[in-house]
């Protein structure tokens, strides 16, 4: 059993904060249309939760599975950012690198950037994601189990999943160009709801906040 270091003590804190926000991910799954069985092979396959949002937000407003999985890539785009960094940072080897890039997620990186010494940097990622992993998978089945025994419809979670992303976006909307990203998307999101099939809105605002988030790297650098 690991000590309780610092590393220790907040990738713990951290893993139970998040994984109770897996029941709604679960109940919104199955609202949106996926059974219980797929809902949980989502959160342990997929296990990035703001691209599982973004999945089942497509699922449910009736777009096509080609559509809602290029919106969740297109999310899941900054994980392969991290991993570049967590690779520099704690040197995996071989096979353990399947692992390290399947605990690669917002919380695990933030762990172990925290850290001064690799040993805690280490013990951090791995028991944020690890921790995050047990966490949010056994609340995602809760929340499945829970929802496919109420009506969606009733409870308004068959438009929840929009609130859940942007309960995710919120938070990162600290500066000029964060807002200008996301006015820009939400723009091109409105005009093309009326034009194109379901879930093609949300892949084309995801390429043009890639893109745009790679002009104003490039500006600032």
């Amino acid at each position: 059993m690991p000590p309780l270091t610092p590393a220790v003590r907040m990738g713990v804190s951290i893993a139970l904060a998040v994984g109770v926000y897996g029941i709604s991910f679960g109940a919104l799954s199955v609202a949106a249309g996926l059974s219980i069985a797929q809902t949980i092979a989502l959160s342990a396959l997929m296990f990035t939760g703001g691209s599982q949002f973004a999945f089942v937000g497509v699922v449910g407003g009736g777009g096509s599975f080609p559509a809602a999985l290029a919106a969740s890539s297109l999310l899941g785009l900054r994980n392969g950012v991290y991993g570049v960094g967590l690779d520099g940072m704690l040197h995996p080897r071989g096979l353990a690198k399947v692992l390290y890039a399947h605990l690669t997620i917002d919380e695990s990186m933030a762990t172990a950037s925290a850290q001064d010494s690799v040993d805690e940097q280490r013990r951090g990622f791995f028991t944020a994601g690890v921790g995050v992993f047990i966490t949010w998978n056994l609340f995602t089945a809760l929340g499945a189990f829970v929802g496919a025994g109420v009506d969606a419809k009733q409870f308004g979670l068959d438009g929840a999943a929009v609130a859940a992303f942007a309960g995710l976006l919120w938070p990162r909307l600290k500066d000029a160009d964060a807002w200008a990203t996301a006015a820009l998307c939400g723009v091109v999101t409105a005009l093309l709801v009326p034009a194109v099939p379901p879930g093609i809105p949300i892949v084309v605002a995801g390429g043009v906040a890639f893109a745009l988030a790679s002009w104003q790297h490039r500006r600032s650098a």
